[in-house]
């Protein structure tokens, strides 16, 4: 028998084929064209190929049409399950972005489904149904896969509190060493679905990433003997290999891939394990999981369309390096409505990828919703003097010289995408000189014309996720917040634009580098 391991990874969203930049969009990827490849891989479904489909994670946040149902469309959210019924998933696992609507809104998500949702290492004060269920058990011809469902215990880190009360995320090699031993007892083959990533080169074992327990893959593989396939995701790489003899697999972001394990069982035992990712640009978009969309989707189109404001000036980000290197009149522009919304003078804001447009000059919906990506809310903070410095070593160390010339540190590109690291400050002047140590860059600092010392308290406006601490920056903690805003930040955009409908774009000058 060959059982195929059938997994998609951190959709996001991306249910039709777009990216949403203009309605007649077409995009190589997206869940409609993965369902094309989950049938072919499928039709041959008998005692000689079982095929098992695995959904890992971040499937119900991160596209404008996510923030559409959720904050506009809330009855229309059994869709997601329903859509994976359509992809006969046969088991689910919680990403760390399931739970940014909050608990009641992802049990709507999910309350269509035919299909467990696996929850092994997140514990509930309240025994609620969603998580009660560790693994699963699935049986064919005689022939038992078991497979147990882990989320990355970084969640408790980046999460609002509201979102995850009474949800406690226990460490996931601690989790696996509990229920593989006795999974190997109850089944023939163990499938670990893991939506988080590989901390590690899967050759050498080398860390690639700090051990922070955010990814926790490789450690996995390395003390937990016993597992016979590994699915991870959160990391948005593009993985089909072998650590320590067992396959992985990681299909990338908004279904570009289908990530597949296939397994050889024979005479009681595996005989052969091969991983690969299946493109799914070619594939044509599933009519029939197109046509359950589409009302949703043409309501969204509609609504991203939504005149907005006018911006006098230019706020089109066309070199992103740049931007980031000598700021921008966009980033100015966010920092602003952050300070407006919370009543602070001093805010950050990061460019989020390099596919972020900036603004046009008359601005819609669409343009908030394809520049500021991330259901983002805001979080005043007050930290030390010593406490903002040390985080503006860290953006600092995002560039590197090169024979004369700034780059991005590989460290922010490899092995995960995470231009999102670095910030912006508006409200202090700052600099930094490229040619001195990590840790040593930040060579001017001032508030309103003076120097900051140590110990001087200041409030700063962050996202809810640097406020915790996200990224690697220590200086910020929870404990240390002031208040939170309930409200996302592409509402507090479009609430300024209500109070202000011309907009004019100017080049920040608080930010110099000097290399």
């Amino acid at each position: 028998m060959k059982i195929k391991l059938i997994s998609t990874s951190d959709v996001h969203g991306y249910l039709a084929p777009t990216d949403y930049s203009r309605r007649d969009n077409v995009a190589p990827f997206g869940l409609a064209r993965v369902a094309s490849v989950i049938r072919q891989q499928t039709k041959h479904d008998n005692d000689n190929v079982w095929p098992i489909v695995i959904d890992n994670g971040d499937y119900v946040q991160g596209s404008p049409l996510t923030y559409f149902i959720a904050k506009r469309h809330r009855a229309t959210a059994p869709l997601y399950s329903q859509l994976a019924n359509c992809n006969q998933v046969a088991a689910g696992v919680f990403g760390n972005h399931e739970f940014n609507y909050g608990l009641d809104y992802l049990d709507l998500c999910e309350s269509s489904r035919h299909y467990p949702m696996l929850a092994a290492n997140i514990h509930d004060d309240q025994n609620r149904a969603l998580f009660a269920k560790p693994y699963t058990i699935l049986e064919r011809a005689g022939v038992k896969v078991a497979i147990l469902g882990l989320t990355t215990q970084f969640v408790a880190h980046w999460e609002q509190p509201r979102n995850i009360a009474g949800l406690h995320f226990a460490d996931v090699v601690d989790t696996a060493k509990h229920w593989v031993p006795k999974l190997r007892q109850l089944a023939d083959v163990v499938v670990v679905a893991y939506h988080g990533g590989i901390e590690c080169d899967p050759l050498t074992g080398h860390p690639t990433e700090r051990q922070n327990g955010e990814n926790r893959g490789y450690a996995m593989l390395a003390e937990v003997p016993g597992i016979d396939a590994l699915i991870t995701g959160h990391q948005h790489r593009q993985l089909a290999t072998s650590i320590k003899g067992v396959p992985v697999t990681q299909p990338g972001m908004r279904g570009t891939n289908v990530g597949l394990i296939t397994l050889t069982f024979e005479r009681g035992q595996i005989t052969d394990r091969h991983a690969d990712l299946l493109t799914v640009a070619n594939a044509p978009a599933d009519p029939a999981l197109m046509q359950r969309i589409a009302p949703i989707n043409h309501a969204m189109e509609d609504w991203l369309d939504t005149p907005l404001g006018q911006i006098n000036g230019n706020m089109l980000v066309h070199d992103h390096l740049e931007a980031r290197l000598h700021n921008h009149p966009y980033l100015n522009f966010i920092n602003q409505v952050e300070m407006a919304a919370t009543g602070t003078d001093i805010a950050a804001t990061a460019l989020f990828n390099d596919d972020v447009p900036g603004l046009k000059p008359h601005v819609t919906m669409r343009e908030v919703m394809n520049s500021y990506v991330y259901p983002n809310k805001l979080a005043v903070e007050t930290v030390s003097g010593a406490d903002l410095r040390g985080a503006l070593e860290r953006c600092a160390s995002y560039f590197i010289l090169k024979d004369g010339q700034v780059q991005v540190n590989p460290a922010f590109l490899k092995p995960k995408l995470r231009h999102y690291v670095y910030d912006i400050y508006s409200g202090i002047d700052y600099r930094f000189d490229l040619t001195k140590p990590f840790g040593q860059r930040v060579v001017q600092l001032d508030y309103h014309g003076q120097p900051v010392q140590p110990d001087q308290q200041l409030t700063v406006t962050l996202n809810h996720y640097r406020a915790g601490g996200g990224g690697n920056y220590p200086m910020y903690q929870t404990d240390k917040i002031e208040r939170q805003l309930s409200t996302d930040m592409t509402v507090l955009i479009a609430d300024y634009f209500a109070e202000h409908p011309v907009v004019t774009a100017s080049q920040p000058t608080n930010f110099t580098v000097s290399y």
